[in-house]
């Protein structure tokens, strides 16, 4: 066992928890809050360096992102890397707030036969059965809570997972949030950026093929709704975690609110939980990984996100990338930056999404040693946690 301090940070809108770490990596060790930002400039991961910030808008508090350095399994010999979750709610924070409390956990703990050695253990089958535990773990306690709490039936998450281990990166998305790579092209001597994941939008068309393919006789499966495609009429993304409704029948039903209750019953779920994976070897031509939730990619491109990163000081660029995206949403309504920074939480929505970015810096030297002992952080920011409670 290795002991560790655990440091506390409390604000109305956050609080996160940062173990074992010094406040020597730069900044406040617990990240620091300003009004209903939250954000943690600098710190040091087994692989390199990393950036946070998060910024939210809806009164619900919804968002959640968890960092976590140091080892990838239970297992006392397993590997060292790095964990970083994007966790977009909606509907409510307890989806969200759920699986940053559970999803790791469950990553660290499934054994059996898709363990591979060559991974030092872990592999995209554990993964996906981490996300599929975490799904059954929450729905069996949306059944719990169904005839007290009707409502947490329509509660979701978008989940995006990255983790770095022994020189491999796996990203794992269920939703619409995004991870972007910045890669050195030397030949042009530029930063290229390069997106990982793929999105569970509606308003993808191969997302709408897809939903088809899986409901062939059901014609109304994606519906153009003010402009909008939406799975059933109802919501924009295919797959997350929670969203109970529209993947077990019997929570679409009273005591359910009548709008999110469908007309025909279903046999089957309409919505998945299991992730898209990609599974690569890190290079060292790999510079850095910015994970965002669709907040950012609203205002912000892959590249202009990505310049931003390889063209401003570490310490702090994930403000910096909040910042840029706030500035284009302030932009479109015609009004000034310091006039939307002065917009209360709540009415804020109707201007930007909450916004949740995290920057991995990746140092090649660093990133190929399985064994590397560095420091231990765990980090949890979001899901409107206040008070002097637990994490």
């Amino acid at each position: 066992m290795v002991s560790a301090t655990l440091m506390r940070f409390v604000s109305p809108c956050w609080k996160p928890s940062v173990e074992g770490e010094n406040s020597s990596n730069g900044g406040d060790a617990a990240g620091r809050a300003e009004g209903l930002l939250w954000y943690k400039d600098s710190g040091q991961h087994v692989n390199g360096e990393f950036s946070m910030a998060v910024i939210q808008a809806n009164n619900l508090l919804e968002d959640c992102s968890h960092l976590e350095s140091g080892p990838m399994s239970s297992a006392e010999s397993g590997p060292h890397g790095t964990f970083v979750g994007v966790y977009d709610g909606h509907g409510g924070p307890e989806a969200a707030r759920f699986v940053n409390e559970r999803l790791f956990e469950n990553i660290k703990t499934i054994h059996g036969a898709e363990f591979t050695s060559e991974n030092n253990g872990m592999s995209a089958n554990v993964i996906n059965k981490a996300f599929l535990a975490t799904e059954e773990e929450f729905l069996s306690l949306v059944k719990k809570q169904w005839l007290n709490k009707p409502q947490i039936a329509s509660v979701g998450a978008c989940c995006l997972v990255g983790v770095v281990c022994s020189g491999v990166l796996y990203i794992a998305n269920a939703g619409d949030s995004r991870v972007v790579l910045g890669r050195l092209e030397r030949a042009i001597k530029e930063i290229k950026a390069v997106q990982l994941s793929y999105e569970h939008n509606a308003s993808i068309e191969s997302v709408r093929e897809e939903l088809h393919s899986l409901h062939p006789d059901d014609p109304r499966i994606v519906v153009l709704k003010h402009k909008v495609w939406r799975v059933k009429g109802l919501i924009q993304i295919s797959r997350s975690i929670g969203d109970a409704y529209l993947k077990r029948a019997e929570f679409n039903r009273e005591p359910l609110l009548a709008k999110f209750r469908l007309p025909e019953p279903f046999d089957k779920p309409i919505l998945k939980a299991e992730p898209t994976i990609l599974v690569q070897k890190l290079c060292p031509e790999d510079q850095f990984l910015i994970f965002a939730s669709d907040g950012l990619w609203e205002h912000l491109s892959n590249q202009e996100a990505v310049d931003i990163v390889h063209s401003c000081p570490r310490n702090g660029v994930a403000r910096k990338l909040l910042k840029a995206a706030l500035c284009e949403a302030a932009k479109k309504r015609e009004m000034r930056y310091s006039d939307l920074k002065r917009i209360d939480r709540g009415v804020r929505r109707h201007f930007h999404d909450d916004i949740t970015v995290i920057v991995l810096f990746l140092d090649s030297n660093l990133v190929s040693r399985s064994s590397f002992r560095g420091p231990l952080i765990s980090i949890k920011g979001g899901c409107g946690v206040s008070g002097n409670g637990n994490t």
